[in-house]
């Protein structure tokens, strides 16, 4: 691999290269397995240059599905790992196309995701949703990267096994889905006790900015204030916690 290749790949690691080349890393054996198994296209596997001398029935296993394996020093290594103690392999994957539509949407309950900023969040409601049976998200603009590599690694690769799409013109897209009949449900500190709201048959479940709560616009939007009711001290949930509480609720028979 020449310096510039290996320049090229360093610079996917920030979100502009991602979205101008349409590429992202994804780092560790499991991650890797994962996107493969989702039919995420790999265009090629990097490794450290001890890493294939220890990991041969790895190499086995992804070379059913990747055939360009590049293997470089540790010091190249280093200029593209997003981690501290890298295993020492990378897969350059293609960044999917996901066509939103609402006509495609046809779930009882999908997830919205407002302004959350923290990579780590998103990631772990990626996760939860995955684990509760969900399908869909739908993100803000200003959401974290979902390809970011702390996303990634937070989602332990359910961003590989869901649809998701990053909207442009979120609230207006929210509107059409009230208009096709779906509740808008935006969590909140305050609002209606989780264990009691009218549920509808088709809801849409929005979490928002971790500092600043939901905007007064999302507010106005929402048909229903959600919140888990707190039984102790502490000032509030992060929020990829109440998510977990909340979609365990929601997905009781027969609430969706």
């Amino acid at each position: 691999m020449n310096r510039s290749q290996l320049k090229y790949y360093s610079s996917l690691l920030t979100k502009s290269a991602r979205d101008s080349e349409n590429k992202f890393l994804v780092e560790g054996e499991k991650l890797i397995i994962e996107a493969l198994n989702s039919e995420w296209e790999c265009e090629t596997i990097i490794v450290r240059k001890d890493y294939l001398a220890n990991h041969q029935p790895v190499q086995k296993e992804l070379q059913k599905f990747v055939n360009k394996f590049e293997e470089i020093s540790e010091k190249e290594f280093r200029k593209i790992q997003a981690t501290e103690n890298s295993q020492g392999i990378i897969g350059v994957f293609k960044k999917p196309i996901f066509k939103h539509s609402s006509e495609n949407i046809r779930e009882k309950l999908f997830i919205g995701l407002d302004e959350i900023n923290d990579p780590g969040n998103v990631g772990t409601i990626f996760r939860n949703a995955d684990w509760f049976g969900l399908k869909y998200l739908l993100l803000s603009a200003n959401c974290a990267d979902v390809l970011n590599p702390k996303t990634l690694r937070a989602s332990a690769g359910s961003i590989f096994h869901l649809n998701w799409a990053v909207i442009k013109n979120y609230y207006d897209t929210i509107t059409s889905y009230k208009h096709k009949g779906y509740k808008v449900l935006c969590a909140d500190i305050s609002g209606t006790n989780i264990y009691n709201f009218k549920k509808s048959d088709k809801n849409i479940l929005i979490f928002s900015n971790e500092a600043n709560g939901p905007s007064n616009e999302l507010l106005k939007l929402s048909d229903e204030i959600i919140t888990i009711p707190r039984k102790g001290k502490a000032e509030s949930l992060n929020v990829a916690s109440a998510s977990a509480v909340i979609l365990s609720e929601l997905t009781k028979y027969p609430r969706i």
